[in-house]
């Protein structure tokens, strides 16, 4: 009798320490990335109609923002959108990769360069000769005709994740990036819709409507010039849609960088949010049904089970 005692208050202890392994919140705090921020509302919404008891807050304010968040403590969740650094992986960082998209070059539609823009396209060179050493100062500079309307160009002023992969597509960084800074994908898209003689850059996310799957009135997309042969070849040219860009994402036909992966960074294991870890998991296994048709790139099979693991 004395045995069946303890054996049941050992299974009895078991489950008190399962049970108690992570702490039930109601809350989760989310911040950072301009190109997650429609993603992550979306998540929210789907989350809460089977869990409306968990309050979730959502705001963005740049990659930069949301990295020191979650590092200071002020967040559950920084939204990243670019590789992590040592330094950020040092002091507790812990990325984990919830979806994919891109960076693309943005014009106005009035722009008078427009023929040659769409039959030349932007190879990196050109690319970096326009936001990294000011070589150009003319549209007909870019593209060896008389036209001599002035370039203006645009870069986000925010420490973001679209800018460092702008860069990094050069072999840059962030830093190296000249032009008129705009803080936030939302106002980047909106300063170059509003000038024809601007160009820009944005998360695909900002300059395709998502019920339509083409491109925001007002703005069109800059194909690269990949093989930098001076013209669009037909394999180069997928960005009509939406559906075309995804897939172009997906198969690698368009470049890392500027495509990469997008992060949601804790700081440390959430092994003492119960909450928090069952949000987690929830995105990587059925919130992943809801990336595409959001306008996002869903993860590969092996990174949501790296995902898992790093979660345990």
């Amino acid at each position: 009798m004395k045995r069946i005692t303890i054996i049941i208050c050992g299974l009895t202890s078991l489950v008190l320490l399962s049970c108690n392994s992570g702490k039930r919140k109601d809350t989760i705090t989310i911040s950072g990335a301009w190109a997650l921020y429609p993603m992550a509302v979306k998540w929210v919404e789907e989350y809460k109609k089977v869990h409306p008891e968990i309050r979730i807050d959502v705001s963005a304010g740049g990659a930069g923002k949301g990295i020191a968040d979650v590092l200071g403590g002020l967040v559950e969740i920084g939204m990243v959108s670019r590789p992590l650094n040592p330094e950020e992986l040092k002091r507790g960082a812990l990325p984990v990769a919830v979806a994919k998209d891109a960076v693309v070059a943005v014009v106005s539609d009035h722009n008078p360069a427009m023929v040659a823009i769409i039959t030349n396209g932007l190879s990196a060179e050109k690319g970096a000769d326009i936001w990294i050493t000011g070589k150009y100062k003319t549209w007909g500079e870019i593209f060896h005709s008389t036209l001599s309307s002035p370039v203006h160009v645009y870069t986000r002023s925010d420490a973001c994740g679209a800018a460092e992969m702008w860069a990094m597509f050069f072999g840059k960084k962030q830093e190296d990036i000249s032009g008129i800074g705009v803080y936030g994908d939302p106002g980047l898209a909106q300063a170059v819709k509003s000038d024809s003689l601007g160009i820009g850059f944005n998360n695909i996310g900002y300059v395709y409507d998502n019920k339509t799957k083409r491109a925001v009135e007002g703005i069109k997309i800059v194909p690269l010039d990949l093989n930098s042969n001076g013209m669009i070849d037909p394999d180069e040219s997928f960005y009509d849609t939406l559906e075309e860009i995804i897939e172009a994402i997906s198969s690698g036909k368009y470049p890392s960088p500027p495509s990469r992966e997008l992060y949601f960074v804790l700081k440390g294991k959430p092994s003492d949010n119960q909450t928090l870890t069952d949000f987690m998991k929830w995105i990587l296994t059925d919130g992943q049904q809801f990336v595409r048709e959001s306008g996002y790139v869903p993860l590969p099979a092996d990174n949501i089970l790296t995902g898992l693991r790093n979660l345990q």
